[in-house]
């Protein structure tokens, strides 16, 4: 049977179980468009600009586990997109992002709308494709989604020339691909998960710390089980929040730039570090000299082998499934004759109780100004602790994975490498595309929801009942900060002097809109808010203005070198 390149496409979509498609049409892609117009397998949600496209599909894939796919036109299309896909490229997550092109015979001539899409996104996917032969398109499709749910997961591009979508061919999906370039390894080496069990069995301070690749390898289960059965203190990272319950009283909180007294202590004091999934990147470790300590001994887990000892040089490198990794030494453990120093665990424990006595989260709750830190915790016992929070980028962002307890994965969804600004409404609705009935919360700031608030057109015309927590302090918040603790308090550029009123806003994209002005309206105001099922609304807390996110390691120091607040400046 022949059928045209944009036919196949969206068959082959249909094959993968693709549900939904995040895009906004063009010139390139409209056979594409048609073709989706003529089959109701696969739904088109229209986005009001591409990199909301791509966040969200990010967040779809991000809260269900199933890669998102994003469609997008040629030129300006693809560049909106690009934010949206190095996003994703940062945090590892499974995306399908489909561009248009300009046509074969056009592609070197600066035809209208033509940019040079594989050299532009080269850096900032796991990998791309152009389909000059529509023959060849079925099977790159596949390609592409296996490379991007395969391994460490990541965004693949696949650029189709408009003449390749109108183009007839056979139609044969492939079963299975195989690539002889990619082959990921994921079946860890024994020799190396005996030795790490081992050196766990000997730790005397050990610690836990744990990351994004938990989530994105469905290990939650299997880490805190292991941590469970050590009994040893465990941290996350920012990407890592909800793999390992944040009420357990094992979890000393998140570590890093923001995280605890208690986590950046034990993280650094331990004699045995268990990474899991996690990258020691410069937010999580600051300066890599001041992490080193003599005798202590790592051992990394990780998908990825370009990883491990990239930033940190390790002791025991495991590469392979998390989940199938942690199993096999769940078993030698349980196996095993020896256990961990009973003794000098619980002198280790002491330590890190006295740590947390420093209560590092601590905030003023008798203010007439509402605290940013209060609203989360109101939007935690309102939604029970059992929402599905996205944030864009800021303060804010660190208020809500402080304050808000996540004790399942796949809840938390931010953008932690790239810091996009934006992210939060787009992923939000990705989510709540991907779970109907969920409660679906966007914590942001005033600057960062501007840079896709006309994604409230999309939340109108698809019914999304998401609550956008607006932390409104009339500053580009973290930057500020930065300003005040490292540039003598001059506030270059970062007042926001010509705000819109969002309630009004918010209405007149036919939403609800609150503005929140006093601490004692706060909680009732956010129960009024999800308590509407069926709208979106925009809650509009004015906080203070002066407020600062503390614990902080300032920019190039150690762990140990923590601002826990305004007395330690």
């Amino acid at each position: 049977m022949q059928l045209s390149g944009a036919d196949i496409t969206l068959r082959c979509l249909a094959e993968e179980g693709v549900e939904y498609i995040f895009g906004y049409p063009g010139g390139a892609v409209l056979y594409i468009y048609d073709e989706i117009f003529k089959q109701d397998k696969v739904k088109h949600i229209l986005v009001r600009h591409e990199q909301a496209a791509v966040h969200a599909a990010d967040g779809y894939a991000r809260s269900s586990g199933r890669p998102g796919v994003a469609l997008v036109t040629s030129g300006p299309g693809v560049t909106n997109a690009v934010t949206g896909i190095a996003t994703a490229y940062m945090d590892s997550i499974p995306l399908v992002i489909i561009s248009g092109q300009v046509p074969t015979r056009a592609i070197g001539l600066d035809a209208f709308q033509e940019v040079d899409t594989v050299g532009i996104t080269r850096p900032c996917v796991k990998h791309n494709f152009l389909v000059k032969d529509v023959a060849e398109l079925a099977t790159t499709i596949k390609k592409a989604f296996y490379v991007a749910t395969s391994g460490r997961p990541g965004p693949v591009l696949v650029d189709i020339p408009k003449d390749v979508s109108a183009q007839l061919t056979e139609y044969s999906y492939p079963k299975s691909v195989t690539m002889r370039s990619y082959n990921p390894v994921t079946k860890g080496h024994a020799g190396q998960i005996k030795k790490a069990v081992q050196m766990l069995l000997e730790a005397r301070r050990p610690m836990i710390y744990a990351g994004g690749g938990v989530v994105l390898g469905e290990a939650s289960p299997q880490l805190t089980e292991l941590v469970r059965l050590t009994g040893y203190p465990c941290t996350n990272t920012l990407m890592g929040l909800g793999c390992y319950p944040a009420t357990d009283r094992q979890f000393v909180g998140m570590l890093g730039m923001h995280g605890t007294y208690e986590a950046n202590l034990a993280m650094q004091g331990c004699d045995v570090l268990l990474a899991v999934g996690a990258r020691f990147d410069d937010r999580v470790i600051g300066n890599p000299e001041h992490f080193y300590q003599p005798g202590r001994r790592i051992i990394h887990i990780d998908i990825d082998p370009s990883s491990i000892s990239k930033r940190v040089k390790v002791d025991v490198p495991i590469v392979g499934n998390i989940a199938d990794v942690v199993d096999e030494m769940l078993r030698q453990l349980r196996a095993s004759e020896a256990r961990p120093d009973a003794a000098a665990l619980a002198a280790w424990w002491a330590q890190i109780e006295e740590w947390r006595k420093r209560d590092c989260l601590r905030y003023d709750r008798s203010s007439e100004l509402i605290k940013p830190q209060s609203v989360v915790e109101a939007l935690y016992r309102v939604t029970n602790g059992d929402a599905i929070i996205t944030s864009d980028v800021g303060q804010h962002q660190m208020w809500a994975a402080q304050y808000y307890k996540f004790d399942k994965p796949r809840r938390w969804l931010n953008s932690g490498g790239l810091g996009t600004m934006g992210f939060g409404l787009p992923a939000a609705m990705g989510a709540q595309f991907a779970f109907r009935d969920a409660t679906v919360a966007c914590v942001t700031g005033e600057a960062s929801i501007q840079m896709c608030i006309q994604e409230l057109s999309t939340c109108k015309q698809y019914h999304l009942p998401v609550k956008i927590v607006n932390l409104n302090n009339r500053y580009l918040g973290m930057v500020r900060q930065w300003q005040e603790l490292q540039h003598g308090n001059r506030y270059s550029e970062s007042y926001m002097e010509a705000l819109p009123d969002f309630v009004k806003l918010a209405e007149a994209y036919g939403h609800v809109g609150m503005r929140i002005e006093r601490p004692a309206d706060v909680e009732g105001a956010l129960r009024e808010a999800f308590a509407l099922k069926d709208r979106t609304v925009f809650l509009d807390f004015m906080t203070d203005q002066a407020e600062n996110v503390f614990p902080m390691v300032p920019g190039g120091k150690g762990l140990t070198e923590m601002i826990l607040g305004s007395e330690d400046l």
